[in-house]
């Protein structure tokens, strides 16, 4: 392999990612029978790897997929891939770190290889194109598209299925192009978006939407400890859109925006468009001061 190409960890060995291929029998591809995690790293660390796996492995056990490798090893290859990798970047970059692990090929011949799928890659953050969220907020709809209810299949699991989050994106984006979807429960309960979590504060209480009901993200969590750690109040509840567009503050999370704030919910005005509010500046330094580095700054330094 060169020192310029990303490499990839797949199914036992590093490889080139242009060596890596998967096959067209693969369930991942062919069902979306599989389970991923994603962390991001900050100056070409991996943030919270551990716990990204862990709850990689929690995914898989509720698949009922057995790796074949524990959660160190898994751990240990994902740093190798980005300590090759990293280097490679344009400065000022990061990358997201990925773990995908499918059930393997369907209906396998005597010749074909038994087990589950394994890769881990990484890939860079598109800095530049989320970079005006930070000056302007995101822009929330909640399309029709209804999350798919906990009793058929657990949001609590990072599968490949993500249909149901994506109709959601195509809908809101057709409504307005740079929009953010955070789907809605049966109930008209706000849920999540693709990759994200939302926050609602209200006379300085900060809420989000149950867990049993959205993926419950590393940096939702985060977030959690982080506000309760500056004695904020937190409650995880049913929060509809009486209580977004009534709310004082409202902000994103995920593993690649970390903390972002939120200007308007199906066009109406979050502060009058005033972002961030300051809890949600509160939180965003405690957030930097955690990760070791300024991460509003780093996207801010790709506005063109």
């Amino acid at each position: 392999m060169t020192p310029t190409e990303n490499i990839a960890y797949f199914n036992g060995e590093l490889k080139p990612e242009s060596q890596v291929s998967i096959s067209i029998r693969d369930r991942g591809y062919l069902y979306g029978d599989a389970v991923f995690d994603a962390t991001r790293t900050f100056n070409g660390a991996p943030f919270k790897l551990s716990r990204h796996i862990h709850r990689l492995y929690d995914s898989l056990r509720y698949l009922r997929i057995d790796v074949g490798m524990e959660m160190d090893e898994m751990e240990r290859w994902s740093r190798e891939v980005v300590q090759h990798n990293y280097p490679l970047l344009p400065p000022n970059q990061d990358l997201w770190v990925m773990q995908r692990i499918s059930r393997g090929l369907d209906s396998t011949g005597p010749n074909d290889r038994q087990g589950p799928t394994v890769l881990i890659e990484t890939h860079a953050i598109p800095f530049a194109r989320r970079a005006p969220l930070y000056m302007d907020g995101a822009r929330v709809i909640t399309p029709s598209v209804p999350r798919i209810p906990p009793r058929f299949v657990s949001p609590r699991a990072k599968t490949h299925n993500y249909l149901n989050l994506i109709l959601g994106d195509l809908e809101a984006q057709a409504t307005e192009p740079d929009s953010w979807a955070v789907l809605l429960d049966e109930n008209g309960n706000l849920t999540e978006g693709r990759g994200s979590n939302i926050f609602l504060v209200k006379d300085g209480v900060v809420a989000t939407p149950q867990g049993q009901f959205v993926l419950e993200g590393i940096t939702r969590d985060t977030v959690i400890d982080l506000a309760r750690g500056l004695d904020m109040p937190v409650e995880q509840k049913d929060i509809d859109l009486f209580d977004a567009y009534t709310a004082d503050e409202a902000f994103l999370t995920s593993t690649s925006l970390c903390i972002c704030p939120v200007s308007a919910v199906n066009g109406t005005p979050i502060r009058d468009g005033k972002v961030p509010g300051p809890i949600t500046q509160r939180l965003m330094s405690a957030f930097s001061d955690l990760a070791g580095m300024d991460y509003v700054g780093q996207y801010l330094s790709h506005l063109s």
